[in-house]
């Protein structure tokens, strides 16, 4: 993601591509995707400023400052009473100062005070769909015991994926969510481990469960669709094979309908909370919050964005869920962020501001305890866009590299997988790595039922491959410019973190 913007920007698109955790791309207006049911909750007028106020947890407080909302004249949409998190609506411009006096409001802010459009999102090149010819093809050619695409898929043996598959392909105990744009659960790759009991739509700030709601809205939202193939795909003899494919998955919708298609603080709190009232066991959050790429905590609206979502995935580490998230497009040292930048809203000019490690966030994929998740190419190299930095990349994850071929039929170095509408194709980003950790994950957890997140973040740092930081200077395009600088040694460092998770360690 040169600028991660939302979830939306993250990989391809049906007959087109996207790359990129944080990219989107189009698809063909004539294609249609199965629909997504409509509900009153989502007729939420996205253009009302929306606030997160973040309070004490004690009924007294909480009911105090219910009122303030409405003396204040602001409209309460949820409120999520265990963690103290009220989200309200309000035009009023002094809305979230006058909630910062409020005894109890420990932060309070707009998550977004004036309509937006998307931001800008910069594609790592294009990417392609598959071609009914390169699938007819493919699929005469499949080996035995393979499925009929999985010679494109060179991210499984990278990480010994298909040799898991053997051993242990998950359990139907375990189910990983998508919190992303949507996922066509209709799909013959992704229908039969398709949990809808643990899936809904949290656009609005507030679950609705509406059979279908989970839905992408149409297929420029394939996003979501994309990252649970990787996850997931079932081993049917259709299609490719996901890292987990025994394991179930679940979609939480958090994008906003086009043609914003971004994803606010309160449809992320919404979902943390929901996946983890709801018995899942893994999220894979493959987006940062918008409006901001980092949000700074000397901003009180940033501040408010970062506490509200960060009480959301803690209650849900606390029920047992393991959030998985992509450390982002931008090839930014996230150990040191140096200088003044940061996607604003609206897709205007960055904000002049010094961004500053452990100040500035990631949110969430650097929240505490989330697994930050960098990418590789298929020569294991750090992909040219991921972001990367020693004691903040927890693990990394083949997320593909237009620039590095892979030794596949097409010689693609993107992340095949599925599309809505029964298609597939390929994107690439720390979008398409975190879906692999999240998969690797779902198989520990499948071995080690009884495993707490914590014990499923070392498991996965255990068991990883470190290739160790290059010998040479990390150089992608040749031109003589040092691109990126890794520090750190064999054990941990920078551009791998503890290493490249391994899914036949995982089973083993």
């Amino acid at each position: 993601m040169a600028r991660f913007r939302s979830l939306l920007r993250f990989g391809l698109a049906v007959p087109v591509v996207l790359s990129l955790a944080a990219s989107f791309g189009t698809a063909p207006a004539s294609a249609a995707a199965v629909p997504r049911a409509r509900s009153a909750a989502q007729a939420e007028d996205a253009d009302v400023p929306t606030y997160v106020v973040n309070t004490r947890t004690d009924r007294r407080t909480l009911a105090e400052v219910r009122q303030a909302v409405t003396a204040a004249g602001g409209t309460i949409v949820v409120t999520y009473d265990r963690i103290g998190v009220i989200v309200a609506q309000a035009t009023n411009p002094d809305f979230g100062a006058r909630m910062r006096a409020v005894p109890g409001v420990r932060s309070a802010g707009a998550t977004r005070a004036t309509p937006l459009s998307a931001a800008g999102t910069n594609d790592e090149g294009p990417v392609r769909p598959l071609s009914r010819g390169e699938a007819a093809r493919l699929e005469k050619a499949a080996g035995e015991g393979a499925e009929p695409l999985e010679a494109e898929q060179w991210d499984l043996p990278a990480i010994g994926a298909d040799k898991a598959a053997k051993i242990n392909p998950g359990s139907r105990n375990v189910t990983v969510a998508v919190i992303d744009t949507g996922v066509d659960d209709t799909h013959p790759d992704l229908a039969a481990n398709f949990s809808p009991s643990q899936s809904a739509s949290c656009v609005s700030g507030k679950a609705d469960t509406t059979y279908g709601s989970w839905r992408p809205a149409d297929v420029n939202y394939f996003h979501g669709t994309h990252v649970a193939g990787t996850i997931a795909a079932a081993r049917n003899g259709v299609g490719i094979a996901g890292v987990a494919p025994g394991v179930r998955v679940s979609a939480i919708t958090v994008s906003q309908p086009i043609p914003r298609q971004l994803i606010y603080a309160e449809s992320v709190v919404c979902a943390f909370v929901f996946a983890a009232d709801h018995g899942v066991q893994i999220t894979n959050n493959s987006y940062y919050v918008d409006p901001w790429q980092y949000n700074c905590l000397d901003d009180p609206d940033q501040k408010a964005i970062v506490d509200a979502v960060n009480r959301a995935q803690l209650y849900a580490q606390r029920k047992g869920t393991l959030n998985v998230g992509g450390a982002g497009n931008s090839n930014d040292d996230l150990s040191t962020l140096p200088g003044a930048g940061g996607a604003a809203p609206g897709g205007s000019a960055p904000a002049k501001r010094t961004l500053a490690p452990r100040t500035c966030w990631d949110v969430p994929a650097q929240l505490p305890g989330v697994v930050m998740v960098s990418a590789t190419s298929a020569t294991n190299a750090k992909a040219y866009y991921s972001n990367y930095g020693l004691g903040e990349i927890d693990v990394a994850a083949p997320g593909g590299d237009q620039y590095q071929a892979a030794d596949t039929p097409s010689g693609s170095g993107g992340i095949l997988s599925t599309l809505p509408d029964n298609q597939y194709g390929y994107e690439q980003g720390t979008s398409m790595a975190t879906p692999h950790v999240a998969g690797v994950a779902a198989l520990l957890k499948s071995a080690h039922p009884q495993a707490t997140p914590a014990q499923l973040q070392t498991m996965l740092k255990a068991q990883a491959d470190n290739p160790g930081c290059p010998a040479d200077p990390y150089d992608w395009n040749g031109d003589g410019v040092v691109d990126a600088v890794c520090a750190g040694d064999q054990r941990v460092n920078g551009f791998y973190g503890y290493g490249i998770v391994n899914a036949f360690r995982a089973v083993k």
